[in-house]
């Protein structure tokens, strides 16, 4: 089940479930849509992982700002997503 991080110009930013054998990652979409933009978030960056369609190329350079502006934030919520995800197993 995805979880829901952040809204931010009417896209919704989520960990799922599924995503701890990869490294941190948020998924960006309008809505949850089953195959979302993926962005990865290192210790100094964030880059684009997988580009699905689901972020308007007119929006993509503001979702990457906002990602990285909120990057410590986001890195804490999926750190802890997983840590309770590993205790549910």
């Amino acid at each position: 089940m995805p979880e829901l991080l952040d809204i931010y110009l009417g896209y919704n930013f989520y960990v799922k479930s599924d995503g701890d054998n990869e490294p941190v990652h948020v998924h960006v979409a309008q809505g949850h849509p089953e195959h979302a933009t993926k962005f990865w978030i290192t210790a100094d960056s964030v880059e684009l992982a997988k580009d699905c369609g689901t972020v308007e190329a007119k929006d993509m350079s503001k979702i990457l700002r906002y990602i990285r502006k909120n990057r410590a934030r986001m890195l804490e919520i999926w750190l802890a997503h997983f840590k309770h995800a590993e205790l549910k197993r």
